[in-house]
């Protein structure tokens, strides 16, 4: 457990030998994934006042599908489309790197107090977004962090097209329901 702990820490301060290790860890998948949950966990708490219980489930859900999908675009768009020379990865390599850059969201539970909400959920956003760079030019061997950035740009305008597009979907079914 310590070492579960320990490489969440490391992480969050965006240690790019944690993001390394992890890459090469095969074995840190549950971690990851632990990560993910309790990120996701965190924010559901953080805003229970606004979702209510079934919004810490279905964020929860939401978190871990969208932590594949991100993952394999990532992939996808990071080794298809803007590989470098020494570019070398597999999926399974961004879903432990982008799984573990998720540790800044667990100060989302800050946000259950009001006044907090708004800044500790801009907050936690920022550094996520930051580690999830780092994590990306590490587990496609980037020199560049400006492709890394890129990458990362790229995969959430098309994850946010898909989930718009679910959500009409979605919507237009319940509405004619």
């Amino acid at each position: 457990m310590s070492s579960f702990v320990n490489r969440m820490l490391r992480a969050a301060k965006l240690d790019v030998n944690l993001y390394e290790e992890v890459e090469a860890d095969r074995g840190a998948m549950r971690q990851a994934m632990g990560v993910v949950i309790l990120s996701s966990l965190a924010y559901g708490l953080g805003t229970i006042g606004r979702a209510g219980m079934p919004g810490i489930l279905i964020g929860t859900i939401s978190a871990l599908i969208g932590w594949y999908i991100w993952a394999y675009l990532t992939y996808f768009i990071g080794t298809r489309f803007l590989p470098e020379a020494q570019t070398r990865a597999d999926h399974g390599e961004l879903l432990r790197t982008i799984g573990f850059s998720s540790s800044p969201g667990l100060i989302r539970i800050l946000a259950i107090f009001p006044p907090l909400e708004a800044i500790v959920l801009t907050v936690a956003s920022i550094w996520m977004l930051v580690a999830m760079v780092i994590a990306v030019r590490q587990a496609l061997d980037y020199r560049s962090t400006l492709r890394a950035l890129a990458v990362c740009g790229i995969g959430w305008i098309i994850q946010t097209l898909i989930l718009v597009l679910f959500l009409m979907i979605f919507r237009g079914r319940v509405a004619g329901t």
